[in-house]
């Protein structure tokens, strides 16, 4: 899976899961500041992107996520150690 790919997963999710729209979601876009996502909907997250990737993801990994583009970098970099 490229960036790209990852990219597009975690907006359709950001979307289904959060009502947000796509125009919301940006590279750039921070988590809770400007998505309005808490630590629960961050779990919530993590939860639906293990199933998807179909591998566990370490709360490590997410500590410092702040934007989209953090969480298609650790996805890119977790699916590459596989």
């Amino acid at each position: 899976m490229n960036k790209q790919t990852i990219y597009q997963e975690v907006s359709a999710l950001l979307v289904s899961l959060f009502e947000l729209t796509p125009d919301q979601i940006t590279p750039e876009a921070r988590l809770y500041e400007e998505l309005g996502l808490d630590s629960i909907d961050a779990v919530d997250m993590v939860v639906h992107l293990q199933k998807k990737i179909g591998h566990k993801i370490q709360p490590e990994i997410f500590k410092s996520v702040r934007t989209v583009q953090d969480i298609v970098n650790a996805l890119e970099q977790l699916l590459q150690e596989r």
